[in-house]
């Protein structure tokens, strides 16, 4: 008697002892689920109570009397600090034209002086003006809120070029991508590789063994690690701006493109390769006339998706200093100026949607 283990032996063949293993894989199971939704945190009701605060980060909060009497106080002040700094501002370039060095609160001092003067020549309803902007500038800042948006036709170029640079991050992000991944891929499939390595020999089955496990392993590593992880490398390394986006991008998505294009050539019909390979064609004939004809379809699909997907992802490599338009994303959001954020968020959201459209056209006239 053998003693060898098959798979007849570890198996369950009665009706019962298959209701328990599924038993006890469901309990399994529910444990992992019970436990991680525990974990996590997960409260629905919680969402429910919080609905007030998600209602004034989105659409500003109600302000105060006491808090818009403070705002009119501030804004008051305004008027004076505003001349002072300007005053300021002149006489020390008309001193340093002069090539005299004046003292600052000399300066300040003086311009404090000429800004009262002025500020009581100033006729009423040109102040009155002044602070009444003030207080509504202070008002929907303390208030917060991303709607409505800040439409303003100088904010609104800057932000386009800066979306136009985040497309061209994830256009050239995605080129390099595709260009390095046609042929690594090649080399990650068993079938393809078989081509190329013909013999059953050890060495031959070494060789292909080999170049199957470091691609794969190499694939793995570049897709292992995040592109907000990538970028903050290479915005250490070159510098802060777009190339160090394009990178990170280029080299996360040829991770991906590469896997499901040598899964793509893996699982391609065989008689089209059988049937070139018996009329002598050599592994590269067989690789352009019969392998990439079959997985192209899926290649133009797969890359495009990736393509609007390297678009979102190229907008949050800004926070880093990858450049584009998440870059004045992040400085808005850190001096609160959520209506523009809410701007440049709604313009990434339109760039995608047509993208997508776009994209849409061009899968169908390959598939």
């Amino acid at each position: 008697m053998s003693n060898q283990l098959t798979l007849d032996s570890v198996t369950p063949r009665t009706p019962l002892q298959k209701r328990v293993l599924l038993g006890l894989l469901a309990a399994a199971v529910a444990a992992i689920l019970v436990a991680s939704f525990l974990w996590t945190g997960i409260d629905p009701f919680k969402l429910y109570n919080k609905r007030q605060n998600a209602f004034e980060y989105l659409f500003g909060k109600q302000l105060s009397e006491m808090e818009i009497k403070e705002i009119r106080r501030q804004a008051e002040r305004m008027p004076m600090i505003m001349l002072q700094e300007t005053i300021a501002r002149e006489m020390r370039q008309e001193a340093a034209a002069r090539g005299e060095k004046i003292p600052d609160f000399e300066i300040m001092r003086q311009a404090k002086e000429r800004a009262e003067e002025q500020l009581a020549a100033m006729p009423a309803p040109q102040r009155t003006k002044m602070v009444d902007e003030e207080v509504a500038r202070l008002v929907d800042e303390r208030s917060g809120g991303y709607f409505p948006p800040n439409t303003h036709t100088g904010n609104m170029t800057m932000y386009a070029k800066a979306l136009v640079e985040t497309i061209a991050i994830a256009i050239w992000g995605t080129l390099f991508a595709f260009l390095a991944a046609i042929p690594v891929s090649v080399f990650a499939a068993k079938n393809t590789l078989h081509l190329m390595v013909s013999g059953n020999d050890r060495v031959s089955t070494w060789i292909r063994w080999f170049c199957h496990f470091g691609v794969r392993r190499f694939l793995d590593f570049c897709r292992g690690f995040n592109e907000f992880v990538m970028a903050l490398i290479f915005v250490a390394v070159i510098g802060l701006g777009p190339f160090a986006g394009v990178m990170s991008l280029a080299i996360h998505t040829f991770g991906i493109l590469g896997k499901v294009f040598s899964e793509a050539i893996e699982a391609i019909e065989p008689g089209q390769v059988e049937a070139l390979e018996a009329s002598g064609a050599g592994p590269a004939q067989i690789i352009s006339f019969s392998v990439l004809p079959q997985i192209m379809p899926l290649v133009v699909g797969f890359t495009l998706y990736r393509f609007e997907s390297n678009v979102r992802s190229a907008t949050i490599l800004g926070f880093v200093g990858a450049g584009g338009i998440g870059f004045l994303i992040f400085d808005k959001i850190n001096g609160y100026l959520y209506r523009e954020v809410s701007t440049m968020m709604i313009m990434v959201i339109v760039s995608v949607t047509l993208i997508d459209y776009c994209c849409g056209l061009l899968r169908k006239r390959f598939t």
